[in-house]
């Protein structure tokens, strides 16, 4: 089939080159936002999935909005049988999806209809639930609520963070959506409808949200501080200044404060409501992100010193 395939960052990737690889399917051209500035330079620079475009010698297209006249009518001109979604991030109008023959097909990250919307991985680790998956649906105006083709799943390991299992997810939804688009052109697959039952929703993480709560139980600091790795990052306060922090590890044996620091020889333990947890990589403001008992010697902490 023709496809114009739509993505934007380094999880598309594994899609997109499974669409290119393909016998069976010619990509005729990408649809990715459009280039943003980046780095210290604030250089612009091409998306993940527009710089594999064109090292393919793919057509890339960069509409400020899926509703652009200008990209209505390039997209008619090329004329695809059906286009393949991961993640792409602009919201796609009735008259775009009405475009190619068999629709709008989206790769999510979720069984769905659990955890619709922005940050589905996140919020199945925060969640703490024990499997998850990828689903390919057909795009209609309602979030990801459109009828199912297929869904594999994949379990959640203890210590994932949000960042290990998108990469999981990326390579195994590759393949289901690249089956599931084979399945459309043969015939033999049809969308079923998803249940009303199990609905959730996983909005967008702010970086705010991202802030650790060390009055919250270990468990909770635990899974937040994962679901948050890599993007947008734990963060907290350590004398007034903002302290980026990698995973934590819950120590079964140590009961401290909330947010009282501990410094011993091997790790650096920070107090919850419950057990403490032992501080994993720290960044503290203009310094480099290192360990946290280098972090934690250079800064000398007191005795009875939080962070919060």
């Amino acid at each position: 089939m023709r496809l114009v395939f739509a993505g934007t960052p380094e999880v598309a990737l594994p899609s997109l080159r499974a669409f290119i690889d393909s016998p069976r399917h010619d990509v005729v051209a990408v649809v990715t936002r459009p280039d943003a500035p980046s780095g210290r330079g604030r250089k612009l620079e091409r998306s993940p999935v527009a710089a594999l475009a064109d090292a393919a010698g793919i057509e890339v297209l960069t509409p400020a909005k899926a509703g652009d006249p200008e990209f209505l009518d390039r997209l008619r001109a090329l004329e695809p049988d059906l286009c393949p979604v991961v993640a792409y991030g602009n919201l796609l109008p009735q008259r775009t999806l009405d475009i190619p023959r068999h629709g709008w097909v989206n790769l999510h990250f979720s069984v769905l209809p659990a955890w619709r919307g922005a940050a589905p991985v996140q919020a199945a680790v925060r969640n703490g639930d024990d499997i998850t998956g990828a689903s390919t649906f057909r795009i209609v105006k309602e979030l990801d609520a459109g009828p199912v083709y297929g869904v594999v799943t994949e379990k959640v390991r203890d210590r994932d963070t949000s960042g290990d299992l998108l990469t999981r997810l990326s390579e195994s939804g590759a393949q289901l959506l690249l089956s599931t688009v084979d399945g459309i052109e043969d015939g033999t697959l049809r969308a079923v409808e998803q249940p009303t039952d199990g609905v959730t929703y996983a909005a967008k993480i702010t970086v705010e949200d991202a802030r650790l709560d060390f009055t919250a139980p270990a468990v909770a600091v635990d899974r937040l501080a994962r679901a948050v790795t890599p993007e947008p990052g734990a963060w907290a306060e350590f004398r007034g200044e903002r302290l980026k922090l990698g995973p934590v590890n819950p120590v079964a044996d140590v009961t401290l404060p909330p947010g009282e620091v501990l410094v011993e020889r091997k790790r650096v333990l920070v107090g919850t409501a419950t057990t403490a947890v032992a501080l994993g990589e720290v960044q503290a403001q203009g310094k480099k992100r290192m360990a946290a008992t280098d972090w934690a010697r250079g800064v000398r902490i007191e005795p009875g010193e939080r962070i919060a």
